[in-house]
């Protein structure tokens, strides 16, 4: 009867691999019925030279072709899973064999499966853009440099501005932030509905619902909290939304820059990914403090009520609207410091992995 050896085995969305610890095997037998996959060999095992085999019955059916390949200290094997996906377990049994053990050498989770094959699908990108002619640019990503561009010189603007007349007349000048910035504010805003049509339509890799959630909020706090309530344009709160907003996106915009020509500078990779971290949340907050300030002002003018049948009488003020959307804002930060924090963790993940 033929001794079992040592198995380890790992998996990706497409492929299962087999890595079988025996050295110098020969007369290799590697056969797939069904979902069973029987091997047997004569080589040098953890019991010396002997026959060595095993059977397996998959999780899953694979493809019928399957490859093999000796080296001096093991066999590899390859199988094609039928349909893309992950498997939970290697055996359609659930208490999988004691021979078999993961390939830690070569053990993704899913999700870095998922960013491996990114890095492959970047790589082939790369690969045929310098096969393209070097002194043209394509219309989409010129256009994706021009709009990062802006969006950059415009934040760019609002920073330095109000980092000089802090500097310059001090606490005063946080009560004139909206009369002195909100112009290019509005013009940055108002630009910034393109990000959302851009991960609409697949033009940068990005989700759409976070993307949609930031442009919608940080607007419906320009235009609706400040912009149109006069008694909030003198409220310090605004310095501090606008200052958080701009120091986000100074670092921002120059990372998506570089990326349209697939350059990178490490440092402002670094701070594009780690600057967010403390600067969202605060801006959230500085965002709701906004929020609860105008509530008795909407009370007091009857601003956007909505008004009822004449049989009932009155109307229903918009601050209610507000409390509703105090709820839904940090809602939206959750969503948003989760998809990030997930970003970021892959980022730095990946390039880990490829230091190691």
């Amino acid at each position: 009867m033929a001794l079992t050896p040592l198995v380890y085995w790992a998996q990706r969305h497409e492929d299962v691999y087999l890595r079988v610890e025996l050295t110098d095997a020969q007369n290799i037998e590697v056969h797939l019925h069904g979902k069973v996959l029987q091997f047997k060999a004569l080589g040098h095992g953890a019991k010396g030279e002997n026959e060595y085999g095993f059977s397996l019955e998959l999780l899953l059916p694979v493809k019928s072709e399957v490859s093999h390949r000796s080296t001096q200290r093991q066999v590899n094997i390859t199988l094609r899973k039928e349909q893309r996906g992950w498997w939970d377990r290697l055996t359609l049994q659930d208490r999988k064999p004691l021979f078999v053990v993961p390939d830690f050498d070569r053990w993704l989770d899913e999700s870095d499966a998922e960013m491996e094959i990114r890095e492959k699908d970047k790589k082939e990108a790369l690969k045929t853009s310098r096969h393209e002619d070097k002194g043209l640019v394509s219309p989409k990503r010129g256009l994706l440099f021009v709009y990062n561009l802006v969006q950059f010189l415009g934040f760019s603007w609002i920073f330095v501005n109000m980092t000089v007349r802090l500097f310059i007349f001090g606490r005063d000048s946080l009560y004139d932030t909206f009369h002195t910035i909100s112009d290019v504010m509005f013009f940055c805003q108002i630009l910034a509905a393109v990000e959302v049509l851009n991960a609409a339509f697949g033009f940068v890799r990005t989700g759409v619902t976070p993307t949609l959630i930031q442009v919608v909020g940080r607007n419906f706090i320009l235009f609706i909290i400040f912009g149109s309530v006069e008694e909030m344009h003198r409220q310090p709160v605004v310095f501090f939304v606008f200052y958080l907003w701009s120091a986000i996106e100074i670092f921002r915009y120059p990372f998506y820059m570089l990326g349209c020509f697939n350059t990178e500078w490490k440092t402002l990779t670094w701070l594009r990914y780690t600057i967010w971290i403390p600067l969202y949340p605060l801006g959230v907050v500085a965002e709701a403090v906004a929020v609860i300030q105008s509530i008795p002002i909407f009370d007091k003018t009857k601003l956007f009520s909505i008004p009822l049948p004449k049989a009932a009488g009155t109307s229903v003020s918009f601050s209610c609207v507000l409390y509703v959307y105090l709820v839904l804002m940090f809602l939206g930060l959750f969503i948003n410091f989760r998809h990030l924090y997930k970003q970021r963790t892959r980022r730095f993940r990946t390039k880990k992995r490829k230091a190691n």
